[in-house]
């Protein structure tokens, strides 16, 4: 009776990171065409902080940490959620939530870069043979008349770059950082740390907040499906897969996300899918296919939702 349950919780995990993270890009999008983008994210990481912690409670998890992991959790929070997703949220107020769902999977090019440029490693021939099958689907992705022609559109797309690299160091970072062993716990101090950094940035950049009271019923339920599905579920199921399946098997929600988040975003928002933007897509996730081939860069894809 065992393997049947095992099988039911894997296929129900492995749905959660393909349709849950790929519906995130989606529900942001709806949610920030109301809420000031720094006041969404902050509250969404706070209270699912404040869950994952009382969760975490629950379950008989110690909540103690050392200032060492407190401090590399907040430097971790920063670069994940703080700027690495804020910044996001800001930028769907200009970009197409499939369009940034599709660059953001060029997150492993990044990477393997970054750990050229750090530390020196080498770059096998199937990760430069990705490297530029994706530089490529990116200049296809982002040089299209619809992007170039629309100012505050190009901006969206570069912040999009740059955060990430935040993501990419990010992952470096919590490779080799001293960071609570428990991983629902870490998580727990990542977003709380991250969500009041946000807070922070919203107060600073005189964003009006919202009382939920305010908000329209689409935006109150995306917020509470970022803050349940999207903050808790799918992260615990990224790591219950982690633990179950191969790493390979778990990366494949690389190439997933982006077809789901764009084709959620034409369904519901009338998101235009130009043929330009499948073939960067098909050139670009086919790249980063060739790069995930080796294990220890997929595990690398962790943190982006």
């Amino acid at each position: 009776m065992k393997k049947p349950r095992n099988l039911i919780l894997i296929i129900a995990a492995f749905f959660s990171i393909y349709v849950i993270w790929g519906s995130t890009y989606l529900l942001n999008k709806i949610a920030v065409t109301e809420l000031p983008p720094f006041m969404l994210a902050s509250m969404r990481f706070i209270t699912a902080g404040i869950l994952i912690f009382i969760i975490a409670k629950i379950m008989g998890f110690k909540l103690s940490i050392t200032r060492k992991q407190l401090f590399n959790t907040t430097i971790a929070g920063f670069l994940f959620l703080s700027f690495g997703n804020g910044v996001i949220v800001w930028a769907l107020k200009y970009v197409d939530s499939g369009f940034a769902a599709l660059e953001v999977s060029a997150q492993p090019l990044v990477v393997l870069l970054l750990m050229r440029a750090i530390d020196g490693k080498k770059i096998q021939l199937m990760s430069i043979v990705g490297v530029i099958l994706g530089i490529i689907g990116v200049y296809l992705l982002v040089s299209q008349k619809e992007i170039v022609t629309h100012e505050y559109t190009m901006i969206g797309v570069v912040m999009i770059f740059v955060c990430m690299v935040s993501w990419s160091y990010g992952s470096l970072f919590v490779a080799k950082a001293d960071l609570p062993s428990n991983y629902f716990v870490n998580t727990g101090y990542q977003m709380i740390t991250g969500g009041i950094m946000l807070l922070i940035a919203s107060l600073v950049f005189g964003e009006v907040w919202i009382f939920p009271s305010e908000w329209s019923q689409p935006v109150q339920l995306a917020m509470v499906l970022l803050i349940i599905f999207g903050g808790i579920v799918a992260f615990t199921a990224f790591n219950y897969l982690l633990k179950t399946v191969s790493p390979e098997k778990v990366a494949t929600s690389t190439y997933v996300n982006p077809i789901i988040a764009m084709a959620l975003g034409w369904y519901f928002l009338n998101e235009q899918i130009t043929t330009q933007s499948i073939v960067a897509a098909t050139i670009l996730l086919t790249g980063v296919y060739f790069i995930n081939t080796k294990k220890k860069m997929v595990l690398f894809s962790r943190f982006r939702k």
